[in-house]
């Protein structure tokens, strides 16, 4: 960890620190100068996933910064589910702005980084100008949460999430470094596609046993951090997004059918078992502007599983910086 003295003279370099959010202490990575890009990530991961992302718009001559979400990592990581809804996370993302002086930034968040990130462009416009959702598109709050809608399809028992409920289902994920092998295997394009994992087949599930010890695409030092950070922190407190689904639709009630104004990019992998479940057609924007009217642009990528972050960088990459190039412009 550095100082706040460290930064002087930083550029291209990661920094990596420990800040003070209130009263609760978050890890942050750092890199470069310029607009601000603020990364979220989901699950299982930590802020390390976003290194690439984060070394190219630094490059730019943007601000790069990612954290280790509430309950993962180096970061707050409270034991009560209650603790993990949108009002809460949002904070963090808002009070991590606050911490290091940043008056708004472009968000951009995978998994359940992008469905905070997708509440925070509701909840705090004049913070989060611009958004990129990766792997997860944005659906306005309805009648029904998602739980209850599934449940009334007859998939209570099947989708795969709801298992998360039980009590000390984190044991599963142990040890860290079989299921983080598993869940980058089962989750990307890697596996043949009769293999792959699927959200409402429990015998194609994430934690059968990966035939490599990581796939070709993921970076092992990439690896090596993430495994050690689950060593130390365990997965109870990451299944809290999942737990507390329920809590959060019941506190966005102000928020029912609130479309996202500001510019925003969904990209997504084509061999993606969670994608093809939330939209089984290709969304297309006009598809989706309905409940995002700023939407620019719909990226599928081929080829591409979950970790679009890993498995097709340079390609997210790419889109990455044409979206900031545009709507997040760096002063010249």
């Amino acid at each position: 960890m550095v100082s706040d003295a460290d930064l002087t003279g930083i550029d291209c370099e990661v920094v990596d620190r420990v800040i003070d959010v209130g009263k609760n202490k978050f890890r942050v990575l750092e890199q470069g100068q310029g607009p601000a890009v603020l990364f979220a990530h989901g699950f299982p991961d930590t802020a390390d996933t976003w290194r690439s992302q984060m070394n190219a718009v630094a490059e730019e001559g943007y601000r790069a910064v990612a954290l280790d979400m509430r309950g993962f990592g180096e970061s707050y990581s409270p034991s009560e589910v209650e603790q993990y809804t949108s009002p809460y996370i949002v904070g963090d993302l808002v009070g991590v702005l606050d911490a290091l002086e940043i008056p708004s930034c472009t968000l951009v968040g995978h998994d359940w980084g992008a469905d905070h990130a997708q509440k925070a462009m509701l909840m705090r416009p004049d913070r989060f100008k611009a958004l990129v959702s990766v792997s997860i598109p944005y659906a306005p709050r309805g009648e029904r949460s998602l739980n209850d809608s599934l449940r009334a399809k007859g998939l209570g028992n099947l989708y795969y999430a709801l298992a998360f409920d039980d009590p000390d289902t984190g044991k599963q994920f142990q040890p860290a470094q079989k299921s983080i092998a598993s869940v980058l295997y089962w989750l990307s394009a890697s596996p043949p596609p009769e293999q792959r994992w699927d959200p409402i087949d429990p015998a194609k599930h994430m934690l059968r046993p990966a035939p490599v010890g990581a796939p070709d695409w993921a970076e092992p030092d990439y690896v090596g951090r993430t495994i050690a950070a689950f060593e130390r922190s365990g997965f109870e407190t990451g299944l809290n997004y999942y737990r507390a689904v329920p809590q959060t639709f019941e506190l966005m009630s102000a928020y029912k059918n609130a479309v996202i104004r500001q510019p925003s990019l969904y990209i997504w992998g084509a061999a993606d078992g969670l994608c093809q479940f939330f939209h089984q057609d290709n969304p297309t924007i006009n598809d989706m502007r309905a409940s995002q009217p700023g939407l620019v642009d719909v990226v599928r990528l081929e080829d591409t599983g979950h970790w679009v972050q890993h498995e097709a960088a340079d390609r997210l990459n790419a889109e990455l910086l044409k979206f900031l190039r545009t709507h997040a412009p760096r002063e010249i």
